[in-house]
């Protein structure tokens, strides 16, 4: 083990001065080698490097690191009785430790405030304990609760995550990606419905486990969450002939995303199983937001034959649908027939609440935490990755109703 010193000493070395670095309010310390050991002259903190028995990672916790406040891991094992190696392997989950000496090490940290440098004890175990997660666009409704069910697994389980947005460019998700690679995330979730595939190329090298939505290539440590988006379409399409409705658009999103392409190819799909016709005017391309449903309802309304139902790609496109309606002096449900996509915690508290095709956030988180865990934990990758399915679902709320008789429809411009 005597052999092991001097590279500790050089990984504590190293580790101060990152830290020192990290702002201008903490300069970067000052390191003495005499005397078997660092003295941070800044500090006046001392970091003993042993040639006994404790481990790489035990040595590293013995250090009074900047950041980590005025009490060090010497406290916590003096207050429970017990060496600075059993505090290091308690804190590391060792099974070697019983359990009456880990309750014991457990409550003299939460008694002295001690908080271990997980930053430290990453450099040498390897194991950061953080997952990445990147969404496309964090303004839209969807996201922050796909997020927030995120998080609320990774916290269960001891991670944290690191979350960013990429706002639909290529270019910023592949930064995204080579920021989270160089700051040790144990595995990224990438949940932005079809900007991925520009990053396959460089992403398979990697050797670090990978979500996608629907794109993911049969690779190892490559995760797919397929999304059924058929199973709910074709409830929608079925809920709205049953109402009487044929004349039925649909509005999707970009048609450069592959996620946009499925979700209109299950419209024509679930229409033709039905035998309804797919009339080409009544496919509108939108850009899943709510200015973008605006505008697609006002190309609708030119029409000389229009639909009496219209089924959006996503929520926020029917809520721009909604409130173009409101413009237009149209009733919804009594003018228009309206079905979302998503069911955002939102679609709920419109008026009237929106009925829409449910893909659970909570369930994508869900399946993305836990497709990545599993990676991490496997000890050999699945040569051809693994993939989950999503099933969607029809939420029945108050936009939709029987089809009216045309003499009934009224469209009565708002003034000005």
């Amino acid at each position: 083990m005597a052999g092991d010193a001097p590279d500790a000493i050089e990984r504590i070395r190293q580790a101060l001065l990152r830290r020192g670095s990290a702002s201008a309010a903490n300069p970067a310390p000052m390191i003495d080698k005499s005397a078997g050991g660092f003295h941070n002259l800044n500090h006046g903190s001392e970091v003993k490097v042993s040639s006994g028995k404790a481990s790489a990672t035990e040595r590293q916790e013995q250090g009074r690191f900047s950041g980590e406040g005025p009490l060090s891991i010497h406290e916590v094992a003096q207050r429970a009785k017990v060496s600075i190696a059993t505090v290091s392997r308690t804190i590391n989950g060792v099974p070697t430790v019983t359990p009456e000496l880990s309750r014991r090490v457990w409550k003299a940290i939460e008694e002295v405030g001690y908080y271990p440098n997980t930053h430290a004890r990453s450099l040498v175990s390897g194991r950061s304990r953080i997952f990445g997660l990147i969404v496309s666009e964090i303004t839209n409704p969807f996201f922050p609760e796909i997020v927030q069910g995120f998080e609320d697994v990774a916290v269960h389980h001891s991670y944290e995550i690191l979350t960013t947005s990429v706002g639909h460019d290529p270019r910023r998700l592949a930064l995204a990606v080579r920021r989270m690679i160089e700051r040790r995330v144990e595995g990224v979730a990438i949940v932005t419905f079809g900007l991925e595939e520009a990053l396959f190329d460089e992403l398979k090298s990697r050797k670090i486990p990978l979500v996608f939505i629907d794109v993911g290539p049969a690779l190892p440590r490559i995760s797919n969450i397929k999304i059924d988006y058929l199973y709910g379409i074709r409830q929608a399409v079925q809920h709205l002939a049953a109402l009487r409705h044929t004349r039925i658009a649909f509005i999707s999103g970009p048609l450069s995303l592959k996620s946009a392409v499925a979700r209109q190819r299950a419209f024509v799909d679930s229409m033709e199983e039905i035998g309804l016709p797919v009339n080409p005017k009544y496919l509108i391309e939108g850009n899943h937001t709510m200015e973008g449903g605006m505008a697609a309802l006002r190309k609708i309304l030119d029409l000389r034959n229009r639909p009496t139902a219209v089924l959006c790609s996503n929520d926020m496109t029917a809520f721009g649908v909604m409130r173009q309606s409101y413009e237009e002096g149209m009733q919804i449900p009594r003018d228009l027939s309206l079905i979302g996509f998503d069911d955002i915690r939102l679609a709920q508290f419109m008026i009237p609440p929106l009925t829409t095709v449910k893909m659970s956030q909570t369930e994508i988180a869900q399946l993305a935490f836990d497709a990545l865990l599993a990676e991490v934990q496997r000890e050999a990758p699945s040569p051809s990755g693994t993939e989950y399915t999503l099933r969607t679902s029809l939420v029945l709320r108050d936009s939709t109703a029987l089809v009216a008789n045309s003499s009934t429809r009224g469209r009565t411009k708002r003034p000005k």
